[in-house]
């Protein structure tokens, strides 16, 4: 090589070299992607009212997705089926399974080291209740399946549903056996519950009518899929919010929390809906109106509930409402009002959680009362409380 060109190749090649070297500090500089949050773990828990089809699971993961809350996997050893949107369908519900045999054979176990849950859902103890089995003995059952989840993850969070009423033609007394069971699920929770897994009632039998929330007094139809979604969806959110950042995306406009202490009825009606099942004449006072609705009798008694609406331009703080018994009527139980009586006359004043209405919005409670159903039906009058 002749010495022009060797020196030519060691001047191309010092130029070289702060190129090179940086290349080098770019590369040894560069900081691996941090990994991707993992989802929580979600398990829906049940029998066929979760998995058969349980299209309540859709309306819920739709409206989870809808609202921000997109790091979410629902998860089980079933898939889908059907329900018309898409979702993710994974679950537990074994259509026909009692919790009491879930319990006793140890299913859980193997369920629950397939898919590793963060939160379960459970609505269980429908069949256990149409078996006629008594209501300690499900909750006994209950305890195992808490134990069994703590021994897989011991910061599950557990929402446990007071289950569905239940009207089937081929058991009279399932609806007094449901209420039992739901009457002693908030003490069970309370006992049971620990601080890193925490128990959370969740309310699906208050305001839910297996006349037109169901198809066949049992299983849940559109109207009661949305409802059982609309009760998991803040007690869901609430565990969320303590195991994720919070969502980005604006919150739901209707959200409003399901209380977990609220009184569970003593009685339930076991016959079929009343005829008459139909608002009653309304009467405005202070912007709003109360419409009543009986929902189901039973030899000596009856259930109703009371609509109340806000009809004004501007929210409202509170609200009350007053009608009267035309004959011997008796509260027995109430939920969602803070209810009284004097002679015929019953005043209902909202409670602390359902009180504050926007424009348009509504609030519902409901009542167990002794006595023939009123017909015609009182006609309730609300005002500003």
């Amino acid at each position: 090589m002749s010495r022009n060109r060797l020196r030519a190749a060691l001047t191309a090649l010092v130029a070289l070299l702060p190129v090179l070297g940086l290349g080098l500090a770019l590369t040894s500089a560069t900081v691996p992607a941090a990994a991707a949050v993992a989802p929580i773990r979600v398990m829906p828990l049940g029998d066929s009212i979760t998995g058969s089809p349980g299209c309540w699971r859709a309306v819920l993961w739709n409206r989870l997705q809808s609202t921000g809350y997109t790091d979410v996997d629902f998860v089980g050893t079933l898939g889908p089926q059907g329900c018309g949107t898409p979702y993710d369908g994974d679950n537990e519900g074994h259509g026909g399974y009692l919790a009491t045999n879930i319990a006793n054979q140890n299913l859980l176990p193997g369920w629950l080291a397939a898919t590793h849950p963060d939160v379960v859902l459970m609505h269980l103890g429908t069949n256990d209740v149409w078996s006629n089995i008594a209501p300690s003995t499900i909750l006994a059952a209950y305890s195992k399946l808490v134990d069994q989840m703590r021994a897989a993850n011991p910061a599950t969070t557990v929402l446990v549903a007071k289950i569905i009423p239940m009207n089937p033609a081929s058991c009279a007394e399932c609806g007094q056996r449901t209420v039992a069971l739901n009457a002693a699920i908030d003490g069970w929770a309370a006992g049971k519950t620990t601080a890193a897994s925490p128990i959370v009632v969740v309310d699906q039998w208050t305001g839910f009518s297996t006349a037109t929330d169901t198809y066949d007094g049992v299983h849940p139809n559109a109207a009661g899929d949305q409802k059982m979604s609309d009760r998991w969806y803040p007690a869901l959110t609430a565990a969320l919010r303590r195991t994720s950042p919070t969502p980005t995306g604006p919150p739901y406009p209707t959200d409003s929390p399901s209380p977990t202490t609220t009184p569970s009825p003593t009685w339930s009606p076991t016959g079929p809906p009343h005829p008459t099942d139909y608002p009653s004449p309304t009467r405005t006072m202070g912007g709003c109106t109360a419409t009543w609705r009986t929902v189901g009798q039973w030899p000596g008694g009856f259930q109703a509930e009371v609509t109340v609406r806000n009809t004004g331009g501007v929210a409202i703080p509170s609200w009350v409402v007053r009608f009267s018994f035309p004959g011997d009527q008796q509260l027995n139980q109430a939920w969602n009002a803070q209810m009284t009586q004097s002679g015929a006359a019953v005043v209902a004043r909202s409670a602390s959680y359902n009180g504050a209405l926007a424009p348009g919005a509504e609030a519902t409670f409901g009542f167990l009362a002794t006595g023939a159903v009123p017909n015609p039906p009182p006609t309730p009058v609300c005002a500003l409380g």
